[in-house]
Formats: C-alpha cells, sequence, structure tokens
C-alpha cells in the first residue's frame, strides 16, 4: 500500500489517476482549490479506505507547503506525488499575443506559471525533502501536454509552462536518482474531461477528432494507466522519460 498525492484531483484526469490508483489498494489524497464538494465526492468513490482530502492554491508557495503536509499528516507519509493541478486553456485563458491587451497578457502567463510550474516545482520539492528524510523510495509523475511541442498559439503560456514542467522534470530525475526517487512526465494529447464536453459536441468536435488517426480523443482513464505504470517500482529505469499520449496526433522527433 503507497499512500499517493494527486493535485487537481476533484474532476477529469486527476479523478481518473486517483481512482487508478485507489484501486491498486493505495491510499489518496485528493487535491482541490475550491470545489470541495467535488473532490469529496471523488473520495466517496475511491475504492478502498483511508483516502482524504487537501485544499490549497498551488500558485501560492505557503499553501503548496502547507498541502504537501496536510497529505503527510493524514495519509501518515507520501510515497507518490502526481503533478497535475493547472490553469487549463479556455475561454478565459485564452491570450492570443494578436487579441489581448498588456494586462491581461501579463496576468495570464503570471496565473500559469504560479500553478503550472511553480505548484509544481514547491510541491515537488516538499515531497522530495520528506521522503529523502525518511530515507525512502518513491516516485513523482508530472501531468504535462503535447502543446509543450506542438506549440499553442491560443495559449502560448500554457505550452510555455507544460514545456518548462518536462524539463523540471528531467532536471530533478538526475537529481533524485540517488536517493531512490523517479521522476517522469506524460504529455497527453486533448483528452474528453468534464471541461471537454462542450466543444466535443460542438461543430468543432469532429475536428477535434480528426487531429488523432484513430478518429477520436484520449480519455482520462488511458492517462491514468500510464500514471500508474510510470509511479511503479517496474517503471523506475524509465526515470525521465516524457511519454507521449496522443493518439498519433502529433510525432515529434
Amino acid at each position: 500500500m503507497r499512500r499517493v498525492l494527486v493535485t487537481g484531483a476533484s474532476r477529469g484526469i486527476g479523478r481518473a489517476v486517483a481512482t487508478a490508483f485507489a484501486e491498486k489498494g493505495d491510499r489518496v489524497a485528493v487535491h482541490y482549490v475550491s470545489d470541495a464538494d467535488a473532490a469529496d465526492r471523488t473520495r466517496r468513490h475511491l475504492p478502498g479506505s483511508g483516502h482524504t482530502t487537501v485544499a490549497g492554491d498551488l500558485g501560492d508557495p505557503e499553501a503548496t507547503q502547507q498541502v504537501a503536509e496536510a497529505a503527510i499528516r493524514a495519509l501518515g507519509g507520501i510515497d507518490v506525488l502526481i503533478n497535475n493541478a493547472a490553469v487549463a486553456t479556455s475561454a478565459a485563458t485564452r491570450h492570443a499575443v494578436a487579441e489581448v491587451d498588456y494586462s491581461q497578457w501579463r496576468r495570464t502567463w503570471q496565473q500559469m506559471i504560479d500553478v503550472n510550474l511553480l505548484g509544481a516545482v514547491h510541491l515537488t520539492y516538499a515531497v522530495a525533502q520528506h521522503l529523502i528524510d525518511r530515507g525512502a523510495t518513491g516516485s513523482i509523475v508530472n501531468i504535462g501536454s503535447r502543446g509543450a511541442f506542438r506549440g499553442e498559439p491560443e495559449f502560448p503560456a500554457y505550452a510555455s509552462t507544460k514545456a518548462a514542467l518536462h524539463a523540471f522534470g528531467q532536471s530533478m530525475a538526475v537529481a533524485l536518482a540517488p536517493h531512490g526517487i523517479a521522476v517522469t512526465s506524460v504529455a497527453p494529447g486533448f483528452i474528453s474531461t468534464e471541461r471537454q464536453e462542450a466543444k466535443l459536441a460542438s461543430d468543432a468536435g469532429d475536428g477535434v477528432r480528426a487531429q488523432s488517426p484513430f478518429g477520436r480523443v484520449g480519455t482520462p482513464d488511458e492517462v491514468a494507466a500510464a500514471v500508474l505504470y510510470l509511479a511503479s517500482p517496474e517503471a523506475a529505469w524509465a526515470s525521465g522519460t516524457v511519454l507521449d499520449l496522443n493518439g498519433a496526433s502529433y510525432l515529434r522527433t
């Protein structure tokens, strides 16, 4: 039985990841920012017992440290960290360079840097220190994005922070390997989360599905299956990997 902290786990990919670990008999801390009801629904539907919820704005470094401390107290320690929480692409966060004013441009970039990158950076530090102090091995998996490689012209801050998250994960893979801690990342393409239901049901849906030669988009469960493997002891030799999960919709060389 491992103790797992999954950030942004109240819905979507985070909920699927939390469920996958719980189904393996692990105990999970479900992190959320503000929607306590959604986080509690995730917790209640997890198989097994001993799960908990932890709240905190990962854009705030002090709150981030408190999230780690709360999860450690509630679970009795952390063995696996999944850095999933992020400010996502949406109409509200669209910031195409030719379309927004300087104020909105700066605000969106800062928000995405604070959460998507620095939130994961600071939480990784806290969990890594906890593992090192215990003399324990562990795993950290970052949820990145296909956009880090192909570019996101309407959401450049999103693509940039995800690319930085991949690079940070590889740096940590080297730094933490002597302590027996593996660090990997996954780079999903378009995933059919609740947030994307309206787009997939609209006229734009066929175009999104056509991005992949499979003629569909990915599912949260497919991301969760990859995360579960990368966090396993058997995948320790994959440390430093950035795994593409985009249905051949973007092939990088």
